[in-house]
């Protein structure tokens, strides 16, 4: 059997839960108002990701150059490969432009409340 929630039902259903430090908050949603996304970390994970990737492009465009035709793998596909890693490492670096103009738009939002 269903049954319909009124109003009345919702209103009795506690709204307020801990929160990590103890403190109670009212809890109107889903999710909090000042939900934050892991810049910092993020901002790890790109840089590591943009070195990585950059030194992939390097060293496969390297061993392309070096290879012969009947070599495996062959410089084709050691080109392919060092045009993924380069797609990868633009795209890394455009998340990292991303992670930084937030990090300065969260930091300029606590310098200048309100």
């Amino acid at each position: 059997m269903s049954r319909r929630h009124t109003q009345d039902d919702t209103a009795r259903v506690p709204r307020s839960r801990p929160g990590t430090t103890g403190h109670h908050r009212e809890r109107t949603g889903t999710e909090p108002v000042t939900a934050r996304s892991p810049l910092k970390l993020r901002l790890i994970l790109g840089v590591i990701g943009l070195l990585v990737f950059l030194l992939g492009t390097a060293l496969f465009a390297l061993w392309a150059g070096a290879v012969t035709e009947q070599d495996v793998p062959d410089p084709t596909q050691l080109t392919v490969l060092a045009v993924i890693c380069g797609v990868l490492a633009l795209l890394a670096a455009v998340d990292l432009v991303v992670v930084v103009l937030r990090l300065a738009r969260e930091r300029a939002g606590r310098a200048h409340p309100g």
